[in-house]
């Protein structure tokens, strides 16, 4: 099934044109990693899958239901994913920047 899926997968435009990998370069084989069942292999490919899809589950939920403090907690796990995503892509650059 997700032979079918890496066919249709972007290839990344600034590696294509830099050679330097994006901050998103990842994301793509993680989710087909998750839908193989391969949750810690899509955690090393791209870690922040797993807080960015509980992000969108949020924004989803509060779509239709609204509660208390939500718009703080959405900012919060916002911070978090975009943390998460420069310091997982510092550590995989870090190679190159010495």
């Amino acid at each position: 099934m997700t032979k079918g899926l890496e066919d249709f997968m972007l290839e990344c435009t600034n590696k294509k044109i830099f050679g330097v990998e994006c901050m998103g370069c990842g994301i793509q084989r993680a989710t087909a990693l998750l839908f193989q069942g391969e949750f810690v292999a899509a955690f090393k490919m791209y870690p922040a899958i797993y807080t960015l899809f509980l992000l969108a589950a949020l924004v989803i939920v509060n779509f239709f239901i609204k509660f208390k403090y939500d718009y703080q907690i959405k900012i919060g796990l916002l911070i978090f994913n975009v943390a998460v995503i420069v310091v997982s892509y510092v550590i995989k650059m870090s190679p190159y920047l010495s």
